[in-house]
């Protein structure tokens, strides 16, 4: 049985968010907290079994894209908390998790900002077809397309949370009008900031530019293919800044070859990092990023103080605000 907080013994925290580094704020923090630190940065796909090895005899992640499985987690006795430097959660198997009595912790809001401004970006990108003409200078050409002013075009978001109201007034700042569609979206706050809530169905009919914005769950895996790419005009625009697996990637090359839309930003992809072998690397219609949107100065340092407080607090007997798998406490008992 485990008690309420680990008082003896070495308290090892394994840190594999590739953007922290030894000696860094939240190392020196976690340290002042009696932590010992091990960093092992998730740069790429890591060996069968190296993340089981990583984490003997550790107590706490504070984590990256890691994937925590069910296996993975099983038998990993000693650990009681994953605190993920980002919103996501859906690499770690949360209900493993639970019957082993760990927390898993999450960042929530402190990269609203940070993917906001990059989707938004992305829509400047892709009205103004900026990638086609830096192509065309760096090819020795000097293409000048012809674009499309925001003041006046349609942004379609879908999911209306944090991130999505924070584009919705980046966007409508520019003269852009604004339709959304999520089932539990704030009514009061689309009414006073002129949003139009409407079925996805008419979202994708609508917009000129569709941004995605919703988290990665059974029901939205693949929830853009070829049905809903099919409901968007030729003209318009795919932005993914959320999840890779909610847009079924087979399906959007399609959408692409045969012009049933205008092109893709996409700054998540199914499996990361993107195969070199991919075709939206080099397609004309698409260009790709390698998932950025949480990847400023300001969203990174947030993010890491959240998850030593996670830790900190899991590990001293508390219970986080944010954890997202709260019925892991009634399974210490039995652990």
């Amino acid at each position: 049985m485990r008690e309420s907080g680990i008082e003896v013994g070495e308290r090892r925290v394994l840190i594999t968010s590739a953007f922290l580094r030894p000696d860094d704020e939240a190392d020196r923090a976690l340290r002042a907290h009696g932590f010992t630190t091990i960093h092992a940065p998730l740069r790429a796909p890591r060996g069968d079994g190296e993340l089981r090895s990583l984490l003997d005899g550790v107590v706490a992640v504070i984590a990256g894209s890691d994937r925590f499985d069910a296996k993975t987690l099983d038998e990993a006795s000693d650990l009681r908390v994953i605190a993920r430097t980002g919103v996501g959660y859906d690499s770690i198997d949360t209900a493993a998790a639970t019957r082993r009595g760990i927390a898993v912790c999450n960042a929530p809001g402190v990269n609203r900002d940070a993917v906001a401004e990059l989707a938004l970006t992305f829509i400047l990108m892709l009205a103004r077809r900026v990638p086609e003409a830096m192509r065309s200078v760096r090819n020795g050409g000097w293409v000048r397309p012809t674009g499309t002013q925001l003041a006046g075009s349609v942004l379609g978001i879908i999911g209306l949370g944090a991130i999505g109201r924070r584009l919705a007034e980046h966007a409508s700042a520019l003269g852009m009008r604004i339709i959304a569609h999520d089932p539990f979206a704030d009514e009061q706050y689309a009414a006073a900031n002129d949003v139009r809530l409407l079925a996805m169905e008419s979202v994708l009919a609508e917009a000129d530019f569709v941004s995605l914005h919703i988290a990665l769950t059974p029901e939205t895996r693949h929830l853009i293919g070829k049905e809903a790419l099919g409901l968007m005009k030729p003209t318009s625009y795919l932005i993914n800044t959320a999840r890779g697996a909610v847009v079924d990637e087979a399906a959007l090359l399609e959408a692409l070859r045969e012009g049933s839309i205008a092109g893709a930003a996409l700054d998540v992809v199914e499996e990361e990092p993107l195969s070199l072998s991919s075709a939206l690397r080099e397609h004309p219609k698409a260009f790709v990023t390698a998932h950025i949107g949480g990847s400023t100065s300001q969203a990174r340092e947030e993010s890491a103080r959240v998850a030593v407080e996670s830790v900190a607090e899991v590990l001293n007997g508390g219970t986080p605000h944010n954890v997202v798998n709260p019925d892991y406490v009634s399974h210490l008992a039995s652990i």
